[in-house]
């Protein structure tokens, strides 16, 4: 911590010797299916010894530890075993003790004496007993990775683990072409955080987001979805994000700070920004056959109450008139914002919209008769006739009134 900044401890991806770190710890969880939490701990414990650096190593591991897949493995459910078992040794003092002083108890007798019950080995009951304690829980599966990539995973951890205690987070956004824009922005509501925008899409954006101990009664739950959010965020080249912070037991005011230069670099996938290759066909195609329109990526960010914003796909402007309207595809990547956009369009809808919903969604036609705007279904990409269709019905008295008419 400098002064008042809290500031991690990143490491470089590029550390040979943190990356031979990483291997080891890697190579520990790769050959560690098939035993216990509790030996994979001790095996750690003799790879790390007391060096200082340990809370880094514990890190990693931590890392590793979310990818890998713990589970009880037992024939019989170790409560119900444990049962069996202490009932055999209470049986079995009760019967010392009334054969006088000289009786001895016997494990192996108790411990047959509950094999021949629920027909099980010895060595059987003995795995299971205490096989649901977390030390021995076996290692089902593990999820790769690369010794560079659990580097780049673990400074990402850090730096969310600082967000946990934001009061105001505020984030500026510039260069980045509309679609990236429309990923944060989905992924902000996603989250369901509380934020402001202001800016544009020429100029970029700054968003103001509440932290989760702004609010009256601070929750976990929010807390890590801001943290969850900061992976989209680093698929921005350019941007800078500054943190108030309540840090440590008394909670004093500290500052935080991260920008694309840092370094960090995301694990999550870039699909905010995906586009169907059908789309750049569909596209084309629509240029063919309706040359009296122009369409282009949109750029607007359209305000919708108090729910937040939206950023239309696509805005369709018909060059004799100037009339535009903006065209949302709602294929099946996009499944999470069609429930959105039926619940606020009605209420904050731009005058002039069509929602393309493919019929992979199953929607029925209750849902949409709010909507103003048409509808155009489509099963693999929307058709180009139709659309323009549709978009010729809103032209309507616009063009008589310019004597562009039939």
């Amino acid at each position: 911590m400098a002064k008042s900044r809290v500031v991690p401890l990143y490491i470089h991806r590029d550390h040979q010797d943190w990356l031979e770190v990483a291997e080891s710890l890697l190579l520990l969880f790769r050959e560690g299916v098939g035993r216990t939490r509790g030996e994979i701990e001790s095996e750690f414990e003799e790879l790390v010894g007391e060096d200082p650096k340990t809370l880094i190593h514990r890190g990693l591991a931590k890392v590793l530890e979310d990818r890998a897949e713990f589970e009880v493995v037992a024939d019989i459910p170790p409560e119900q075993l444990r049962e069996a078992v202490f009932t055999a040794a209470a049986r079995e003092r009760t019967a010392n003790r009334a054969a006088g002083h000289h009786a001895k108890f016997r494990r192996d007798d108790v411990l047959k004496s509950v094999s021949d019950t629920l027909h099980l080995s010895s060595e059987q009951i003995t795995t299971a007993l205490f096989a649901d304690l977390k030390d021995e829980n076996r290692l089902l599966k593990f999820e790769d990775m690369t010794a560079q990539r659990l580097i780049d995973r673990y400074n990402v951890a850090l730096a969310q683990a600082v967000m946990l205690r934001s009061v105001l987070v505020t984030v500026e956004v510039r260069h980045e072409k509309p679609s990236r824009y429309r990923q944060l922005f989905r992924r902000l509501k996603f989250h369901r955080l509380l934020y402001r925008v202001e800016g544009s899409m020429k100029e970029g954006y700054t968003l103001h987001l509440d932290g989760p101990l702004s609010l009256f009664s601070a929750t976990n739950k929010y807390g890590l979805q801001m943290a969850l959010f900061l992976p989209a965020l680093l698929h921005c080249v350019d941007f800078r994000l500054n943190a108030e912070l309540r840090w440590g037991p008394k909670r004093e005011p500290r500052s935080f700070q991260l920008e694309n230069t840092d370094g960090l670099v995301t694990h999550s996938a870039d699909e905010g920004t995906f586009v169907p290759v059908e789309m750049t066909a569909f596209l084309d195609r629509f240029r063919q056959v309706a040359p009296a329109w122009e369409v282009s990526e949109a750029t607007e960010v359209i305000e919708m109450g108090h729910e937040g914003i939206w950023v239309p796909d696509y805005r369709f402007v018909h060059k004799a008139s100037g009339i535009d309207v903006f065209v949302e595809v709602v294929g099946f990547w996009k499944r999470t914002s069609l429930d959105r956009l039926l619940k606020l369009l009605p209420k904050h809808g731009p005058e002039r919209y069509v929602l393309a919903i493919s019929e992979q969604l199953k929607v029925d036609e209750g849902a949409l008769e709010d909507l103003s705007g048409p509808v155009l279904r489509f099963k693999t990409i929307p058709n180009a006739p139709e659309l323009a269709s549709l978009l010729d019905g809103f032209l309507g008295e616009k063009l008589a009134s310019l004597g562009l008419g039939d």
